[in-house]
């Protein structure tokens, strides 16, 4: 699976159903996010098709800081990278010797990556979100404003005040779910983190569109 295909399944529905009013879900997320400046943790990932099949099992780590910074990168079983330095974003294919770069525009903001590194009100903006909490664990999931986007419902869990779940259904109905662990909020993370260095001998195909 490429990068962009990782990047546009990043979550699995819950079956529970979700009882709060959007402008709450909204306000609350916003407060939940606002204080976010940087995150870094381990991931582990599992996609899934529309039968409940798994397609494949992923792990790696991720890196963000606010605004604009992303760097993601895929161990196993097969190595991929996404980094975001705030203008660009490099979606790198090892495997493939191929890197394609893209301006960080809303319509790639619009993948569930990313747009963590956005701000809050910007997400707020785009999604109609709502609420739900179950014991320690609050949920939020968030529609689509505009078709130009590349998945039907989000779903981020939080326990506590840390990112815990990102869960995602896109048009196929392919599902994805991705656990966060050691997870470290506000930390310093070097600039350098966000800087890709494209390999020599690699193929670089810019998006413009």
């Amino acid at each position: 699976m490429t990068v962009k295909k990782t990047l546009a399944a990043l979550a699995l529905t819950f079956a529970v159903p979700v009882s709060a009013l959007a402008s709450e879900g909204a306000e609350r997320l916003t407060r939940m996010l606002e204080p976010l400046q940087t995150y870094e943790a381990a991931f582990e990932q599992q996609i899934l098709d529309g039968s409940g099949e798994r397609l494949q099992q992923a792990s790696g780590r991720m890196w963000l800081s606010r605004p604009g910074k992303f760097r993601w990168e895929v161990d196993a079983p097969y190595q991929q990278e996404v980094v975001s330095d705030g203008e660009e974003v490099y979606l790198y294919d090892p495997d493939l010797e191929q890197v394609t770069v893209q301006a960080l525009d809303q319509r790639v903001t619009h993948t569930p990556a990313l747009l963590l590194s956005g701000s809050a009100s910007e997400l707020t903006d785009s999604y109609d979100v709502s609420r739900q909490q179950q014991g320690s664990a609050e949920t939020f999931t968030l529609m689509p404003k505009s078709a130009d986007t590349l998945f039907e419902e989000l779903r981020m869990t939080f326990r506590g005040e840390r990112l815990a779940f990102l869960q995602m259904t896109d048009s196929t109905g392919q599902e994805t779910a991705i656990e966060f662990l050691d997870v470290q909020m506000n930390e310093a993370i070097d600039d350098s983190t966000f800087v890709f260095e494209i390999p020599d001998g690699t193929d670089v195909i810019r998006d413009t569109h």
